[in-house]
């Protein structure tokens, strides 16, 4: 690292932080995540505002070489926080709702991708980078308007008093198996775009599977007898920070693998967080501090470096594109909140439930910006795509929590479903 860079680095660095603590702790106020909040910061940080308004004092923070090494350390953010949802994805959920969640996650998944599919035929022509596939563009537009987030979900039942209830559970149902389903078929893009021929893509798909079986099957067990050792040896600082390294090590290998296979590393930083075992004692300790730099110190780089390339600006200077804005955000709000509403309805759900599902699955968030993240990097969509559908995730995600605030609890406190669920840490987006 250049001398010359370092002071620069210490002044970006602490604003770029507390420009998002504050940011979060404003939208909090206004019953939102904090992760819309983050959101917006990263985007007034960008040339959207800031790069209007005094683009002296956004060169001098964020010159080229200051926002490469803000990148990669968002990137290390990514990657723990990859594998803290992971961690979180507890499939317990879909205990006793097993049928409704496959009805509504497939449902909700599958009208997005094939409306997202549709609409990117006509995208293609004015969004498509030069020399793209069509078919690449098209299978990565569509599953990217499929995303729902999984932690900010369950931040948001957390905050509405609706994660113990059944409704909270079957959400939370729903968006495990969406999610699941959304990570195996962008792996899929990723591998399709990387791979070129269909033989090089059938062959990183088969290196996946063969990773995916290695790791349950033998790395899993092996995580389990090594958390067993450590709650049966003496506990202490020098325990915690012993699995926090192996937790963290892990990690980065993991993703280490799954880039050398050919799909994007926070594949593997999400798998090594699947089968590392839950209600462990030493691991929760470990995850909990983990997340305690990662959450806030960490991601908001990743938030300054995501509004760095979304500049609003491009969409004021052609009406064209706000149309086309306006068909992804109706084609959004149609595929995830209509579909799963009316699935939840032919579930035998009542309307006000239905639609509280839908809401909840139409969230977006810090995933969709990690997804679009994806796609920017590998050339599959130009800067101005990017803008529009991380203004549609931000609209999305905002529109979550009031909704269901306004459709009113579901369920009654007699209702409630009295099984144990894993807390989300109150500090996760």
């Amino acid at each position: 690292m250049s001398a010359q860079i370092i002071p620069r680095l210490l002044l970006a660095l602490p604003v770029v932080i507390l420009a998002s603590r504050v940011g979060a702790a404003l939208l909090r106020r206004l019953g939102q995540p904090p992760v819309v909040g983050e959101i917006v910061t990263g985007i007034l940080l960008g040339p959207s505002l800031l790069g209007r308004l005094w683009p002296q004092a956004q060169s001098h923070l964020f010159p080229p070489a200051v926002t490469d090494h803000i990148d990669v350390l968002g990137q290390l953010g990514l990657l723990a926080f990859m594998f803290l949802i992971g961690l979180e994805l507890d499939l317990g959920h879909l205990r006793g709702n097993g049928r409704a969640a496959a009805v509504i996650s497939q449902v909700s998944i599958l009208l997005p991708l094939l409306l997202g599919g549709l609409l990117a035929l006509g995208l293609f022509d004015s969004f498509a980078p030069q020399g793209i596939d069509r078919v690449a563009f098209v299978l990565f537009v569509a599953v990217a308007m499929s995303i729902t987030a999984f932690p900010v979900l369950a931040r948001i039942l957390t905050d509405q008093g609706l994660y113990h209830t059944a409704i909270g559970s079957l959400a939370m149902a729903c968006a495990a198996a969406s999610d699941i389903i959304a990570w195996c078929l962008l792996a899929l893009v990723v591998a399709f775009v990387k791979g070129g021929a269909p033989t090089e893509s059938l062959t990183t798909v088969a290196l996946v599977l063969a990773y995916f079986v290695a790791m349950t099957r033998v790395m899993r067990p092996l995580l389990v007898r090594l958390s067993r050792w450590k709650r049966a040896a003496a506990g202490g600082e020098g325990q915690d920070g012993t699995v926090l390294a192996l937790l963290f090590g892990g990690t980065c290998l993991s993703a280490l693998v799954t880039d050398a296979i050919g799909v994007h590393a926070l594949f593997g930083a999400f798998l090594f967080g699947v089968v590392t075992p839950r209600r462990s004692t030493v691991v929760e300790r470990s995850a909990a501090r983990l997340r305690s730099v990662a959450v806030p110190l960490l991601l908001p780089l990743f938030f300054v470096t995501t509004g760095l390339r979304t500049d609003i600006g491009m969409l004021a200077a052609d009406p064209a594109q706000w149309l086309w804005f306006g068909a992804v955000l109706l084609v959004a709000l149609v595929g995830k909140w209509g579909g799963g509403s009316v699935a939840a309805r032919l579930s035998g759900r009542p309307w006000r439930e239905a639609l509280s599902l839908g809401a909840l699955m139409n969230c977006r968030g810090l995933t969709e910006l990690i997804v679009l993240n994806i796609g920017l990097n590998l050339g599959v969509i130009n800067e101005e795509l990017f803008t529009i559908l991380v203004l549609m995730a931000l609209i999305t995600t905002a529109l979550t929590s009031p909704v269901v605030r306004a459709l009113g609890r579901c369920e009654e406190p007699r209702q409630r479903n009295t099984r144990p669920v894993h807390e989300p840490d109150p500090a996760q987006p």
